[in-house]
């Protein structure tokens, strides 16, 4: 097989990256989300350039998911990197997150998802193949989210910027990156 030496699976991740800068821009300028929308943002805590509390880092040492909905502030987007305030617990929290430590980004309300291959240098450098294990983790994450009778049945429940409405959502289809890609 060719060897691809442009990297259009890291091209296409960094235009993907591209969608969700553009969108929290957008909702950076006027201040507030549109209609019915709402983002849960999954993002890796130990990525270089993340910017959490110590008690955040502690409760989530490897990833997070933000809700980003009715109660956010100082949204703040660069190129790089977006900065938010949310509350927790209610305990205000700026968070600075890179769009590279983003590893999931969903809308249930037009059930818009994209899923990101995201690994720390560490594990990348290791060896170690733990992309199936981190995508079945987010996948696993993201329906508790979605479906309150998972999250009760496991007993998990994702700490969020939001409190939860109680409302049923609907599942999405996850669609990963590697389903377009050739095997090996």
């Amino acid at each position: 097989m060719p060897q691809d030496h442009i990297r259009y699976d890291i091209l296409a991740q960094d235009a993907l990256r591209g969608v969700i800068r553009k969108v929290l821009s957008e909702v950076a300028a006027t201040g507030y989300l549109p209609g019915d929308h709402h983002f849960f943002i999954t993002f890796l805590t130990e990525a270089p350039g993340v910017r959490i509390s110590t008690h955040l880092k502690e409760r989530y040492p490897e990833q997070m998911t933000i809700v980003v909905q009715h109660q956010f502030w100082d949204l703040k987007v660069t190129e790089s990197l977006f900065e938010i305030g949310l509350s927790f617990s209610d305990k205000p929290e700026k968070l600075v997150v890179p769009f590279s430590a983003i590893r999931g980004f969903y809308d249930p309300s037009v059930n818009f998802e994209l899923e990101f291959d995201t690994v720390l240098e560490d594990a990348a450098n290791d060896g170690s193949d733990q992309d199936d294990d981190e995508r079945g983790e987010l996948a696993s994450t993201i329906e508790r989210m979605v479906d309150p009778d998972a999250s009760e049945a496991s007993g998990d429940k994702p700490e969020t910027g939001e409190d939860e409405d109680g409302e049923k959502k609907s599942g999405a289809d996850v669609v990963s990156l590697d389903s377009f890609r050739k095997k090996n």
